[in-house]
């Protein structure tokens, strides 16, 4: 071969080498799946222990695949939609208790954040047959626990189909929209209490208790629907804005053996108040039930007597601020029950007897639990997740119940998740952290100890090799007294004698956490684009977000907005004094409790802040539902100064740098009543901005080329209101800020 033509060639190979390693990311890569991580879609485990199942699609098919946890192999193809002339393809399943039977899902469509109305089927493994629930599209069906009956949400009331006679039974009449609920949440409960199904079986399959709303009272919120059509339409729905009337609740508890219902009146009054949880013991005539005052400072466990309807008081919290609900209660086989609670100032678990009686604390400590995920009985022993490795990182431990013999079960630092397996003999691990996307493992419960590599994202790094990747910087800052958390992201081509603009991105609201040692989501790569951009993008958890404990987290109480936004705005100022920060060119955005604290921080800080980006943000607490508000508000009677004191809208005349406010029309979460009325406040200060409204879209602002637009439109208000695209200079600037590595 001819030399010359050689070196040629290897000269070609070393430049299209290096070529390839520093691709720019365009924002076209990362809203069309480019950068997507695989993963595992609804996972279960088996009650043998052994199997574990997931929703594979293959070719416009869903299949239902069981796996063996030792071998990681196939077993067998559960279900195939193929198989079910009735069924395109699957969106999730549920096994009944003794698995024979599996309710799927399909032709799913969203109704607010969780709630969801779809078609659903009962296949029988035995037979291979499949029966039709309803003919409707019906909400949250449940299996009975032997498997023979299932319970449904439809038009406001509940049914029960029992699949042996194929007779559907309606147990609840007076269900009407916008009026009555029976079995399903309200919007605000699903929006902050996080749950939709407002019903349970109990161990035995002949009762149902569940929660009635009565939202008659309650004010209605109306959003135009512009479509296609010639005139729009409307959604009409109940919405309680702080101070403003909730829904009256009501425990019921139906007895199918009686066909009659009856209502649990406790021997306690409660004037307002909420039911956030409902559980059956292990007891099939023992229910629980979490009832909080209005205030949500007081909550009171009740465990109810299903026959008498007589109930007894067996645990009751109190705060000065206020208590996040529990989704952790776990009844033991003797009525006993685990409990999480953060009243020693970090969350942990407890131990309790049947009658309310503390058995032990079974971890304590300065940092959080984060996640429950089940008790061994055999084995006597607790799993859980927690921030114990540093409160960006997220860890799996085992306890002893009596709080002994701790032991940590995952190895890598970063946010580990796990789902175990039945008899708690395995769990599969979810690894990720800013520079390992996810990886899925199969683990020993007793040791932690690797027993298989299930799936990688190796294809994912590979692919991200070619491109222009900087590192996520984790460091701390120290601001107003506190080390607070933060992530910085620098231009791969970073020259510390040069001075960048800065952008800052947080969200800040109570108990969040934005700085996190976890793999990137979408935002993180529109980041990395800035940065590619010439941007230093920097992210901070101020005081108020969580994990660092109750009081760090509840300094915020009744003045939400204050002490999160003094935090951004010094700490702007301090990073505005590194030398290779341009302190005339500081930016921010957040979307939601971002979008309102991003405003805040324009405003307060104009002699900090040059522009600012607000996406669907609450732009004052009046606006917004009670049960977030008032937990850490009270009421707007109560505490007026602290809603208007704090609240963008009240600041506008503050106004000096550049300003691009987004809203989605169609948003029932943070309506777009807040931006217009910014809009119109800014109008009468005569103050100059941008403003882009997003037609029927919700709080994500999604949807077809929807998101792509969105941050086409930030990404250009950023180039032309913190002008990276210029020369950057020589500066000489004293560096003074605390940052800790």
């Amino acid at each position: 071969m001819n030399i010359f033509k050689s070196l040629a060639f290897l000269v070609f190979f070393v430049t299209t080498l290096s070529s390839a390693q520093n691709k720019d990311i365009t924002l076209e890569e990362i809203w069309d799946g480019t950068f997507k991580a695989v993963g595992l879609d609804a996972l279960h485990s088996m009650n043998n222990g052994q199997q574990y199942s997931v929703l594979n699609h293959e070719n416009k098919a869903s299949k239902i695949d069981v796996y063996d946890y030792k071998t990681l192999s196939k077993v067998n193809t559960l279900v195939n939609s193929r198989d079910i002339s009735a069924i395109d393809s699957l969106s999730n399943y549920t096994f009944s208790e003794d698995e024979t039977k599996v309710l799927l899902a399909t032709k799913v469509e969203s109704i607010f954040r969780r709630s969801t109305l779809g078609q659903f089927y009962v296949y029988d493994t035995k037979t291979t047959s499949t029966t039709l629930i309803s003919e409707e599209k019906i909400q949250e069906p449940t299996f009975s626990p032997d498997g023979n009956k299932v319970a449904y949400g439809l038009n406001n009331n509940l049914f029960i189909k029992d699949l042996t006679s194929g007779k559907t039974q309606q147990i609840t009449l007076d269900g009407e929209k916008n009026k009555i609920i029976n079995g399903i949440t309200d919007w605000v409960y699903e929006e902050e209490f996080g749950f939709v199904r407002a019903f349970e079986w109990n161990a035995e399959g002949n009762k149902i208790a569940f929660i009635r709303f009565d939202e008659t009272n309650v004010p209605e919120f109306s959003m135009d629907v512009y479509g296609q059509q010639l005139y729009q339409t409307q959604t009409v729905f109940k919405y309680p804005k702080a101070g403003e009337t909730n829904s009256e609740v009501s425990l019921h508890i139906f007895d199918l053996a009686k066909n009659n219902t009856q209502e649990v009146k406790l021997n306690r009054t409660y004037s307002d108040f909420y039911i956030p949880r409902i559980k059956w013991s292990n007891d099939a005539n023992v229910l629980s039930a979490q009832y909080i005052n209005r205030h949500q400072n007081e909550l009171d466990l009740w465990v109810i007597n299903a026959e008498t309807l007589s109930g007894d008081l067996v645990l009751a919290e109190t705060d000065k601020a206020y208590i996040d609900v529990t989704s952790n209660l776990t009844f033991l086989k003797d009525n006993s029950f685990i409990w999480t609670s953060e009243k020693d100032g970090w969350n942990h678990i407890y131990h309790y007897d049947k009658t309310g009686k503390l058995i032990n604390q079974v971890t304590s400590g300065d940092w959080e639990v984060t996640n429950y995920y089940g008790y061994n009985q055999k084995t006597k022993r607790i799993f859980y997740q927690s921030t114990e490795d540093g409160s960006i990182n997220r860890s799996i431990y085992s306890i002893g119940l009596n709080g002994k013999k701790k032991q940590r079960l995952t190895k890598s630092t970063g946010t580990n998740s796990a789902s175990f397996s039945a008899d708690f003999t395995y769990f599969i691990n979810t690894f990720s952290s800013a520079t390992n996307p996810p990886e899925y493992t199969l683990n020993n419960s007793k040791t932690g100890n690797l027993v298989k590599s299930i799936k990688d994202n190796d294809k994912l790094s590979q692919k991200l090799s070619q491109y222009k990747i900087s590192d996520k910087e984790f460091s701390t800052i120290s601001i107003n007294g506190n080390d607070l958390n933060m992530w910085t992201i620098k231009p791969a081509n970073f020259d510390e004698t040069k001075t960048y603009p800065l952008f800052m991105y947080q969200y800040s609201g109570p108990g969040s956490q934005q700085v996190a040692n976890r793999w990137n989501g979408a935002n993180d790569y529109w980041y990395q684009h800035l940065a590619q951009q010439g941007y230093i993008v920097v992210c901070i958890d101020g005081r108020g977000t969580g994990f660092k404990g109750a009081d760090f987290k509840k300094v915020t109480q009744n003045e939400l907005g204050k002490y999160e936004v003094e935090d951004q705005i010094q700490a702007a100022k301090q990073l505005g004094k590194l030398a290779y920060i341009d302190e005339h060119n500081i930016g921010i955005w957040g979307w939601s409790y971002g979008g309102f604290m991003s405003s805040n921080a324009l405003f307060k800080g104009n002699d900090t802040f040059s522009m600012a980006i607000a996406v669907a943000p609450v732009t004052s607490w009046r606006y917004y539902d009670s049960i977030y508000t008032e937990r850490y508000m009270t009421t707007p009677q109560e505490n007026a100064s602290g809603y208007d004191e704090n609240s963008p809208i009240n600041h506008v005349d503050k106004l000096k740098g550049d300003f691009l406010l987004i809203h989605g029309t169609g948003d029932d979460n943070v309506h777009v009543q807040n931006t217009m009325r910014m809009v119109d406040a800014l109008i009468q200060a005569d103050k100059q901005f941008e403003w882009m409204i997003y037609p029927d879209n919700n709080h994500s602002i999604k949807g077809g080329n929807t998101r792509l637009h969105l941050y086409k439109k930030m990404t250009n208000f950023i180039h032309d209101h913190l002008g990276a695209d210029r020369d950057m200079k020589k500066v000489s600037k004293q560096e003074d800020v605390k940052i800790k590595e």
